[in-house]
């Protein structure tokens, strides 16, 4: 007979119940955006402005902040093994501030994982059933890396804040343009590829770095995030598959793969059933 090992609750010491007073404390209330017009896209280059256009955020409301589920699978190196994961994620424009919450499985266990990032300072954290801890990442790298990924999602998940004057663009040739983003003290650059349709399909950028499996050091590698398919959410036209890539001096490998199941637009407050105490790993 199967017995329960293991059956840990989201009490106020694990990952989870600090992502969520984050997020809480994140979710200032808001007054309704203003609708994004056809002149606040103006100044963008018109690979850009097409996306854009495309994502149907014309005449949509400016987005103050986003919420993301998804699901896939994660591995720490081209030779190890993949595995399963959940995660959610919530994302504040202004001021910029992203969480980031998984669910996994390491060694028959339960694992969970937050990447926080509010004001100037990134962490991550790895935690076995949310209480023990494996990986702590914070530092200089981290915060780049952070910036870098921060910018991602407002490409992928949130295309409407890419009208945010502050960014700054150059056209590369007929199908990318280069973009330049600042945040906490850093200025990262990205670059956007698109399709002949005008989807968007890679985000590329050298300004990550690459953790060692101890979490104890970071090298700066090439990172990509090839987008492989589109849905409709509601009314928007938006990424729903992809990969993270690491371009190694010996090639390149995806260390991850994630679809997107739900994307919320100016969110007011947690989902109830986000704060709801759940078991993470019965066996």
């Amino acid at each position: 007979m199967m017995l329960p090992i293991a059956l840990v609750a989201d009490t106020p010491a694990t990952l989870r119940a600090e992502y969520e007073q984050d997020v809480a404390r994140a979710l200032r209330p808001t007054v309704p955006e203003a609708a994004v017009g056809t002149e606040d896209l103006g100044h963008l280059p018109l690979l850009v402005q097409r996306y854009l256009r495309l994502a149907g955020v014309v005449g949509k409301p400016r987005v103050s902040n986003f919420r993301v589920r998804m699901h896939g699978r994660i591995r720490s190196g081209p030779s190890t093994r993949w595995m399963p994961l959940t995660a959610e994620q919530h994302n504040t424009v202004h001021p910029p501030a992203r969480l980031f919450h998984l669910r996994s499985a390491m060694w028959g266990l339960p694992v969970q994982g937050y990447h926080r990032f509010i004001g100037t300072e990134a962490t991550m954290e790895i935690r076995a059933a949310g209480l023990v801890p494996i990986e702590r990442a914070a530092g200089k790298e981290m915060n780049r890396s952070e910036t870098v990924t921060l910018f991602n999602d407002m490409c992928v998940m949130a295309p409407a804040t890419l009208i945010d004057p502050a960014i700054g663009w150059e056209v590369l040739d007929a199908s990318s343009v280069r973009a330049t983003f600042h945040h906490a003290k850093h200025t990262i650059h990205a670059t956007l590829v698109f399709s002949e349709s005008g989807e968007l399909v890679n985000v590329i950028s050298d300004d990550r770095y690459q953790l060692s499996p101890d979490a104890r050091s970071a090298r700066n590698v090439r990172w990509s995030t090839p987008i492989t398919s589109y849905r409709e959410f509601g009314t928007f036209h938006l990424p729903s598959t992809g990969e993270g890539r690491w371009h190694e001096r010996d090639g390149e490998y995806t260390y991850i793969q994630l679809t997107i199941d739900e994307v919320e637009y100016n969110v007011v407050r947690l989902r109830p059933e986000a704060l709801a105490a759940r078991p993470v790993f019965i066996v």
